[in-house]
């Protein structure tokens, strides 16, 4: 992992490239090419499920009204489309014992 504390697209091409033996070009495209599928996916509408990681779930949300906490005015928030992450409860459990 770099050293910023995330976890980037470069550090999975690298683990690929350590423990599959793929060469660095073909770890990137790789991840590239889930990445890109995971995107395609959700874009249609459809939700990504990966075992024992998690689920991105897309969903709507109606029209509701909201407040300006400076102005104190009510103003409407537009529908819109949001994605969310539930992790799995092997994940969860990954990250609480850690």
């Amino acid at each position: 992992m770099s050293g910023t504390g995330t976890l980037t697209r470069a550090d999975l091409a690298e683990s690929v490239n350590r423990h599959i033996g793929l060469s660095r070009a073909e770890a990137a495209t790789l991840i590239e090419s889930i990445l890109e599928h995971m995107s395609a996916a959700l874009e249609r509408g459809e939700n990504v499920k990966i075992s024992s990681f998690g689920t991105f779930v897309l969903r709507d949300k109606t029209q509701r009204m909201g407040r300006n906490p400076k102005t104190g005015v009510e103003v409407p928030i537009e529908p819109r489309r949001v994605l969310t992450f539930r992790a799995s409860q092997t994940m969860r459990d990954r990250v609480a014992s850690a």
